[in-house]
């Protein structure tokens, strides 16, 4: 008995949790292994870790948000700073739950409301892997958004509003694939936290899923299968694209680009074949006409496009299979929104690097050599050309352009 004790005293030093029926020991690889796949399938690190970092985890990475900055915490099991000596009810509190340690409510940039679709042996396997990774000291100053708005008390609204807790449960009319794809994108992986639309209070349109939301500068298109912008894509270009950021039409950048190098790339077939084949059945809104744009706006983008954008995407926009998007099938050219187009003629973007496909074409950036309203031209023609969608004024250009100041300072 006093050897049990002596044992239970140590794994507690340790921040490994005694006090839950399910709880994973360190020694428990199955645990582990389903706790680091599950890390990988929620894109843990794309917020935890701050890019170039030696410390996976350690958190600090600033998450831009509608109302400021927040940072992420660390969640090494560091006993001072990350979440070492957190109890398993404490750390399940946070993921499912969205309370810290201490009963405070945590802010959805932490995205609880998807990750409580978890069970609770899900989030032991978690703690299990990140107890096994190496402890690093560092204090996150987590908040930081201005007054009023850094006053927690304000999610007890907010959470009345827009948070239901509650398990994934399967839908006995629909097959096993289909029922894995809906627990990862309703769940884990929580694709409607960039996909759906958002209220004034950035709470969840939850009659809108996945129809499409602007964030940190870059368009989440609408991915349902009514108006969306996969609408023409099968459910093999779809996981294709998840897989390897690449398919005949596209090519992943931004923040899309970073969830399919840290998350989708790294999941089994099987599952990025239940998440596309669940894209592909989730209903969405009737397509939508746009209104006919100025012909000599468009005569204008015509021109710049032959001269600059032909080379790589070619006259009719097709573009080459696997390397540069086909702008006709480009989720972002046909979206209501066009911050994503507009952003990538300023500045340029880089393209995924995965495994499957490793070698990443860059966009150049056009916004130093054009000018406002020579961006909006363009960013209209192909719009208007491949993606029938709206035209893009030079005031929305101006406002990017200030925007993207913003944010490197």
């Amino acid at each position: 008995m006093a050897r049990i004790q002596t044992i239970a005293v140590v794994l507690g030093v340790l921040g490994v949790g005694m006090n839950v029926c399910c709880a994973a020991g360190p020694q428990d690889f199955a645990a582990v292994e389903r706790g680091r796949y599950l890390v990988v399938a929620a894109d843990c690190g794309s917020c935890h870790t701050l890019p170039g970092s030696d410390h996976s985890f350690a958190g600090g990475r600033a998450i831009e948000t509608p109302f400021g900055y927040l940072a992420a915490p660390n969640i090494t099991p560091d006993q001072q700073t990350g979440i070492g000596s957190w109890t398993d009810e404490q750390f399940d509190a946070a993921v499912r739950q969205g309370r810290s340690r201490n009963g405070a409510r945590l802010y959805p940039a932490m995205p609880f409301p998807y990750y409580s679709r978890m069970s609770r042996q899900d989030v032991s396997d978690i703690r299990a892997y990140l107890n096994t990774i190496e402890p690093a000291n560092n204090a996150v100053v987590v908040n930081r958004l201005p007054f009023p708005l850094n006053l927690r008390s304000a999610m007890i609204v907010w959470d009345a509003l827009y948070f239901t807790p509650g398990e994934f449960r399967p839908d006995a009319s629909k097959l096993a694939e289909w029922n894995r794809g809906a627990y990862l994108v309703q769940g884990p992986a929580h694709c409607g936290a960039c996909h759906t639309p958002k209220t004034f209070l950035g709470g969840d349109k939850t009659s809108e899923f996945l129809r499409g939301y602007t964030l940190q500068g870059w368009t989440a298109p609408d991915i349902t299968s009514g108006q969306g912008a996969l609408r023409d894509w099968s459910a093999d270009e779809i996981a294709t694209y998840l897989e390897s950021g690449h398919n005949t039409y596209a090519a992943a950048a931004g923040l899309m680009g970073e969830v399919i190098e840290l998350s989708t790339s790294k999941l089994t077939d099987s599952d990025i074949k239940a998440m596309a084949a669940y894209l592909k059945d989730v209903s969405g809104a009737p397509a939508e006409g746009s209104p006919a744009a100025d012909q000599d706006v468009l005569a204008a983008g015509g021109a710049i496009y032959q001269d600059l954008c032909a080379a790589c995407h070619r006259r009719d926009g097709h573009g080459v299979p696997n390397m540069f998007p086909n702008l006709a099938e480009a989720a972002t050219v046909k979206t209501a929104d066009p911050t994503s187009v507009v952003r990538v003629l300023l500045q340029g973007a880089q393209t995924a690097a995965t495994d499957r496909e490793p070698t990443a074409p860059a966009m150049p950036a056009f916004g130093w050599q054009l000018n406002d309203a020579q961006i909006a031209a363009v960013a209209t023609y192909v719009r208007d050309h491949f993606g029938k969608a709206p035209a893009v004024s030079e005031a929305q250009v101006k406002n990017e352009r200030v925007a993207q100041t913003a944010r490197t300072n």
